[in-house]
C-alpha cells in the first residue's frame, strides 16, 4: 500500500471506479452528495445507481462530508461534472491544504469562460501541481476486470511517477505524459465527434461511414488541440486517438447514445432529461466552437453536431451535409 491518503470528489460511475482501483493501493475517501450513494458504498459495497451489482472493495470509504473527505489527503481527485466543477472546487478550497496535487478526472469545458478543468484549478487553488486522468476508459468494463489503459499528466515529473503508482492497478495500466493541454482536450473534444457517430449510427450508416467520421473527426481535434498548445502525438496516443474510438464505438458511450437519440428526430432537452449520467459532448459544444472560431480552427464536422444540439438544425441534415462536402487534400482543414 503507499502511504499517501486519497480524498475522490465525485460518486458516479467513472469517479466511483477510479475510487475503487485507487483503493487498492492507498487508503481513500469518495465524497458524493447523494446520501443513498455514500450508504450504498458503505453498508453493501456497491453504487448501485451507477454500477449495478459490481463490488467495490470494503476499504473504499464514502463521506458526504467534503472536509472530511479532503482535510488530510495528499492527493484531492475532481470527479464531477464540468459545469459544477468550480462550486465544488470553492469548497475545496477551504479544507485543502497547502501544495496538495489536485487531478482531474472531467471531460468537458466550463461554458461561461471556456476553460479546461485544470485552468479553473489553477485558478480556484492557485500554487497546487494540477495534473489530468483519461483515456479510453468505459467504467464498467474496467469494473468488470477487463484491461485498460490510461494516461496520467502533469508537468512535475516528480509527482507524475509517484501519480502513476497510485492509479495503476491489476489489469488498469497507467502511462504518463506531460502535456496537459493535449490529453485534457483530447477527452474533451471526442465527445463531439462521437455524438456525430451516434447521429450515422442512428441513421443505418455504415462501418465505411464510421470509420470516416472517426478520423476526419480526430483530424478536427487535433487542429484545435494544437492549436491551443497540445502536441500533435498526444492525439494519436490513448488520450486521443483512443478515447475517440472508444467513445465512438462503445454501446456504453453516452455521447453516442446522444447522437443516436437526435437521429430519431428527439430534441436534446428530451434526450437530457432521461438521462442521470451528462455527456459532456452537448454541454461544451457552445464553448468549443467558440474556441475553434477563437483559434481560426475549421471544425465542420463539430459545427454541425452543435447546431444539432443547440436545435437549430437536425441530424437528418447534418448527415446529409456531410456526405455532400466536397473533398480537398486529406491534410488540409475541410
Amino acid at each position: 500500500m503507499i502511504s499517501l491518503k486519497v480524498g475522490l470528489l465525485g460518486g458516479g460511475s467513472w469517479g466511483t471506479t477510479v475510487a475503487s482501483l485507487v483503493a487498492r493501493n492507498a487508503p481513500i475517501t469518495l465524497w458524493a452528495r447523494n446520501p443513498d450513494t455514500v450508504t450504498d458504498i458503505n453498508s453493501h459495497h456497491r453504487n448501485r445507481k451507477y454500477l449495478g451489482s459490481a463490488p467495490l472493495p470494503e476499504r473504499l470509504r464514502a463521506s458526504a462530508d467534503i472536509e472530511e473527505t479532503v482535510a488530510d489527503a495528499d492527493v484531492v481527485v475532481m470527479a464531477i461534472p464540468s459545469q459544477n466543477f468550480r462550486p465544488v472546487l470553492e469548497e475545496v478550497k477551504q479544507h485543502i491544504r497547502p501544495w496538495v496535487p489536485v487531478i482531474s478526472l472531467t471531460k468537458g469545458l466550463e461554458l461561461d469562460t471556456r476553460m479546461r478543468m485544470t485552468q479553473i484549478i489553477n485558478d480556484v487553488l492557485p500554487g497546487h501541481p494540477v495534473g489530468v486522468l483519461t483515456g479510453p476508459n468505459l467504467a464498467r468494463e474496467i469494473m468488470a476486470g477487463q484491461a485498460a489503459a490510461s494516461v496520467v499528466a502533469m508537468t512535475d515529473k516528480v509527482i507524475l511517477c509517484e501519480l502513476q503508482k497510485l492509479f495503476k492497478s491489476g489489469l488498469f495500466r497507467v502511462y504518463t505524459n506531460d502535456d496537459v493541454i493535449g490529453c485534457e482536450l483530447g477527452g474533451v473534444l471526442k465527445n463531439i465527434i462521437a455524438i456525430a457517430v451516434g447521429m450515422g449510427d442512428g441513421q443505418g450508416a455504415g462501418d465505411n461511414t464510421r470509420a470516416a467520421l472517426i478520423t476526419r473527426g480526430l483530424a478536427e481535434v487535433t487542429r484545435l488541440g494544437v492549436a491551443m498548445g497540445g502536441r500533435p502525438e498526444t492525439f494519436a496516443g490513448l488520450a486521443g486517438m483512443g478515447d475517440m474510438i472508444a467513445t465512438c464505438t462503445s454501446p456504453q458511450s453516452r455521447n453516442r447514445h446522444v447522437g443516436i437519440e437526435l437521429a430519431k428526430g428527439r430534441s436534446m432537452e428530451a434526450i437530457a432529461a432521461e438521462m442521470f449520467m451528462v455527456a459532456e459532448g452537448a454541454k461544451s459544444a457552445p464553448a468549443v466552437m467558440a474556441l475553434a472560431q477563437e483559434y481560426g480552427v475549421e471544425m465542420p464536422i463539430a459545427q454541425d453536431v452543435y447546431r444539432v444540439v443547440s436545435g437549430d438544425s437536425t441530424a437528418l441534415r447534418a448527415y446529409r451535409g456531410l456526405l455532400r462536402v466536397d473533398p480537398g487534400a486529406e491534410h488540409e482543414p475541410g
